[in-house]
């Protein structure tokens, strides 16, 4: 089996109102190196995605409060969050549901019960994808697209400082928590932090910044 010695520097946004599913899920992405955190409706990941851009969001469709439909329209028309994979999750495996399932905006419809190396191949595929797009739309002649651009008098904290530097070398919050004898919570809020001084979408972003600014 594979472990997570290879961190991948991305996190996901989790959102399934079943508790064993989420549990599941998590754990077998967060082994595969990722770094998840969950929500159990739309109405919840949203309160997430004001304090945290992840760079894919994985969903079901039929949830309370405010099902996946109505949160893959709110993350598209944000211009924050238009840009982010969507993989829908459903056990609605009919031709019409994966139709309108994309329509309404995700990249991925899979359907329960899946194999979790499957869900981890799609994750990978779309991240990749969104990698490239990205990475695109940095060259010369393109207009369109995310791209590194933070304000020329961001001021640090000597404490944001070191996160980010850990943050560039590819480590997930929990482990940069280790490094500095804090709490997990702590990592989040100096992240959160540092992407509203710098205007950045995610850890990614962070990263790259980072590692332009010669600060990593």
């Amino acid at each position: 089996m594979k472990d997570n010695s290879a961190r991948t520097n991305k996190q996901l946004l989790l959102i399934d109102d079943d508790p064993n599913l989420i549990l599941l899920v998590k754990d077998y992405l967060e082994f595969r190196g990722y770094e998840v955190i969950t929500a159990e409706n739309g109405r919840e990941a949203l309160e997430v995605l004001d304090q945290e851009i992840p760079d894919m969001i994985i969903c079901d469709v039929m949830m309370p409060e405010m099902d996946g439909y109505a949160l893959v329209e709110h993350v598209r028309q944000d211009p924050r969050m238009s840009w982010i994979p969507v993989l829908f999750l459903s056990a609605k495996g009919q031709s019409q549901d994966r139709v309108k399932g994309l329509n309404k905006g995700a990249d991925v419809y899979m359907v329960k019960p899946f194999e979790p190396e499957e869900l981890v191949a799609q994750v990978e595929s779309s991240l990749k994808q969104a990698s490239r797009l990205i990475q695109h739309s940095g060259t010369p002649g393109t207009e369109s697209g995310p791209t590194i651009q933070v304000p020329f008098d961001v001021e640090l904290t000597p404490t944001e400082l070191k996160v980010v530097q850990f943050v560039a070398r590819g480590m997930a919050n929990r482990e940069i928590a280790e490094q500095l004898n804090v709490s997990q919570r702590t990592i989040e809020s100096h992240v959160s932090n540092m992407l509203g001084k710098t205007g950045l979408h995610n850890r990614t972003e962070l990263a790259r910044w980072a590692i332009e600014s010669s600060m990593a």
